[in-house]
């Protein structure tokens, strides 16, 4: 699904993958974001998505492979955890050593009034955490390291 998003003075283009799937991904101006959504859609939204008008049903082409775009850092990329968006840390839930299992909670960072959970994207130990609970953080900037 494609949408058009205006924030402000900013309009971006956003296409939404399968509402289903864990993460859902969501490519903004080309950037891929994993999304970890935290509840399932009320009825009245799941009833809009499912009800939104369409063209006929054209023969699919196989999907396209998505890349997933690189944090600007000089962390290890396999290893990190980027900000998927520019905003407040307003908790941080585990610490160095602890061991985490994908989609588990690492953080809570507020953006334009929303709290948005970052949650692990792999399984592994904790080897840093680059921020704490009231920094502002930038679109990229590595938040968490794993250590294996």
């Amino acid at each position: 699904m494609k949408v058009t998003v205006k924030i402000e003075e900013q309009t971006f283009e956003v296409e939404v993958g399968d509402l289903n799937a864990r993460p859902v991904l969501a490519v903004v101006d080309g950037e891929t974001f994993e999304v970890w959504t935290e509840e399932t859609m009320s009825a009245p939204i799941a009833a809009a998505v499912q009800a939104a008008p369409s063209a006929p049903a054209a023969p699919r082409a196989a999907p396209r492979p998505m890349a997933v775009s690189q944090p600007a850092a000089s962390v290890e990329v396999s290893k990190s955890l980027s900000a998927p968006l520019p905003g407040v840390i307003i908790s941080v839930s585990v610490k160095s050593g602890d061991t985490v299992n994908v989609g588990q909670e690492l953080l809570t960072l507020e953006a334009m009034k929303m709290k948005n959970s970052i949650r692990a994207n792999r399984a592994g130990k904790i080897a840093n955490i680059f921020v704490a609970v009231g920094d502002h953080v930038k679109h990229g900037q590595p938040l968490v390291e794993f250590a294996d």
